[in-house]
């Protein structure tokens, strides 16, 4: 695992592209990507800067790593799993090779496939190919997104780097993106390909881009998500999803170092952890929690991993760290992501790296296999089906004139409101009609049906509950659940596998009916059916916890006066109205409304910027 940057002129000669301070920043930047070695390449037409976290021995896959007698050259940041096949098959066709590092393989292949390459990968990348000879460049992402990659484009250059901040190291891009901002205050993170920072950008999921040095850079997308209409029947489905993910749990576990799991207790990370034992007996696991009753998950996990016979190590969180710690959490998540529960995965990989460089994950099981309990709505809603439309909207009249908290207000308005008009994701923080009370730049020409609009359009004909899946898989997996995976875990120098986000596991579960998704009063019926096998504790049955923070008492008391001083002294008078918000946060203190998330949103985008815009504070490794 490491972390890169890359630097592609846009010219077709030079004697040094970068400033050889400059390529070191911009890669120590991100030392805890890499701590055990580095590597830097610069020929005047693309520089590579390179931080490794080491597996195997380092001289079996130091990076930026040369094919063909230094015809090519990569940077990459990720594990292919099926590498050790893929490179038996080379090996028979005549190709040599010089390293068993997955590293080399990708070269290989490279070279046999080219673009084409990318439909045999089973893994989480990202990488850069340099062409020296043809003087090309290829760009790559993994299908699901596991693996961050950034860029910028200027008139000289074009950045590519594993974490934003490497760009920001040396572009002085403090420009707060108004768009992204309005969309972040919706979903409490940015969704789609743009940045908070103006002028830096994503690379898609599932995307590659590839161009000649001196011309212009093309976008493609090579895989997207996408649920069959082949349905499979309980039976077989049980056996298919164990099958598979015995599979990819093995894959996943191969490396020379010991590797341990993440365990909440629920059936995910419980499924993980049983056969994760499968392959190593002594398999250690990792569980946090807070004093506060009924946000740990401690209790569950120690039940779980007692059950399958698995060693758990267990971490409480306190107030004042949660507080100490937060300003580097939000330095490490390079664009600000609100979701309360990226804190204890901080500290849950913080304690897992004393043990272990790499663990396993439960990340993704809910978006494949249908977990989320707002998946059950559109059942709920049934009964709107046989009120003629026409009356939906004075019902929507009568919702609007009903109190808040009133019983059936919230029926009432979500049963005669679209599936496309009332979810978006996950988190639905501020409304629109909110937005343009506060943020001084709002603009009416922004919506978040930007970002669904498309994927209700090109999923139009599926049901509503799979409708809301793929809204999920292209939005909130890749916007917050995989950003607070990675960064969180890569700031303790620790690796995330994520077994359940593997196209083989996809490939079964894409084909799991809605009816065995949400079925039983419960979600993710099938995986949990399946998982019984394996898993003889209540994990399977257990309804979704999901990281807990007492977010809503701590604003009440424990971090009431920071949150006040953080809000007060940052400048963003420019997009926010403070005392708005400032009144949100006393409404809540004094129990008028549970506004907990709504300030915390806008907190953690205060944080952001005093970082990142106002420079008030600085990170060293």
């Amino acid at each position: 695992m490491c972390g890169y940057i890359s630097v592609i002129s846009r010219k077709t000669n030079g004697e040094k592209l970068m400033k050889s301070e400059d390529l070191k920043k911009m890669t120590d930047i991100i030392h805890h990507r890499g701590p055990d070695s580095d590597g830097y390449f610069d020929d005047g037409k693309v520089a590579f800067g390179f931080r490794r976290l080491s597996f195997f021995d380092l001289e079996h896959g130091h990076q930026p790593l040369s094919y063909m007698d230094g015809k090519y050259k990569i940077v990459f940041n990720g594990e292919i799993y099926n590498h050790v096949e893929i490179r038996d098959r080379l090996k028979s066709k005549g190709y040599k090779f010089s390293t068993t590092s997955d590293t080399e393989t990708i070269l290989a292949l490279y070279v046999e496939k080219k673009k084409e390459l990318l439909s045999e990968l089973r893994g989480m990348f990202s990488f850069v190919i340099y062409d020296i000879e043809e003087e090309s460049i290829f760009v790559a992402r993994d299908n699901f997104g596991i693996k961050p990659l950034f860029y910028c484009e200027d008139d000289d250059k074009i950045y590519f780097a594993s974490e934003k901040k490497s760009i920001l190291a040396v572009k002085d891009l403090k420009t707060v993106d108004k768009t992204s901002l309005q969309q972040y205050l919706t979903y409490q993170y940015v969704p789609g390909d743009r940045t908070m920072n103006e002028g830096v950008l994503e690379l898609p999921p599932g995307h590659f881009a590839e161009f000649k040095i001196g011309e212009d850079m093309k976008i493609q997308k090579y895989w997207q998500a996408e649920f069959k209409r082949q349905p499979l029947k309980i039976e077989e489905a049980k056996k298919q999803i164990i099958d598979v993910l015995r599979n990819s749990v093995k894959v996943h576990m191969r490396s020379d170092v010991p590797v341990g799991c993440f365990l909440s207790g629920g059936v995910d990370s419980t499924v993980v952890a049983a056969l994760s034992k499968e392959v190593n007996p002594a398999i250690k696991t990792f569980t946090v929690g807070f004093e506060r009753e009924g946000f740990s998950e401690i209790d569950f996990a120690k039940e779980s991993a007692e059950s399958i016979g698995v060693e758990n190590i267990s971490y409480v969180i306190s107030p004042e760290e949660f507080v100490e710690e937060l300003p580097k959490i939000v330095w490490h998540l390079d664009d600000p992501v609100a979701d309360p529960a990226l804190i204890p995965l901080y500290f849950l990989a913080r304690e897992a790296r004393k043990s272990v460089k790499a663990v396993l994950s439960g990340e993704g099981a809910d978006e494949l296999f249908g977990g989320y309990n707002i998946y059950r709505e559109p059942i709920s809603l049934d009964v709107f089906k046989k009120i003629p439309k026409c009356l939906y909207s004075p019902l929507r009249g009568i919702s609007k004139a009903m109190r808040e908290g009133m019983k059936g207000k919230s029926l009432l308005e979500r049963g005669t409101t679209p599936l496309e008009d009332r979810f978006y994701g996950n988190a639905k923080i501020f409304t629109e009609s909110e937005k343009m009370r506060f943020l001084n730049s709002y603009s009416p020409n922004t919506s978040y049906k930007d970002i669904t609009g498309p994927i209700y359009e090109k999923f139009k004909d599926y049901d509503d509950v799979t409708k809301m899946m793929q809204v999920d898989i292209h939005t909130w997996l890749r916007g917050d659940i995989l950003v607070k995976a990675d960064r969180m875990t890569m700031a303790n120098s620790l690796e995330l596998r994520v077994p359940f986000l593997d196209k083989e596991v996809f490939s079964v579960a894409s084909r799991i009916g809605t009816d065995l998704r949400i079925a039983s009063d419960t979600t993710k019926y099938a995986l949990r059916e399946a998982a019984k096998e394996v898993v003889k504790t209540g994990a399977s049955t257990r309804r979704k916890l999901g990281f807990p923070v007492p977010i809503r008492h701590w604003l009440k008391d424990e971090i009431h006066d920071w949150a006040v001083d953080i809000i007060s002294n940052s400048e963003i008078d420019e997009y926010i109205d403070k005392k708005y918000v400032l009144s949100l946060l006393e409404s809540h203190c004094k129990g008028v409304a549970d506004n907990s998330r709504k300030v915390w949103t806008v907190l953690i985008f205060a944080l952001w910027h005093q970082i990142y815009v106002e420079g008030k504070y600085q990170f060293s490794k």
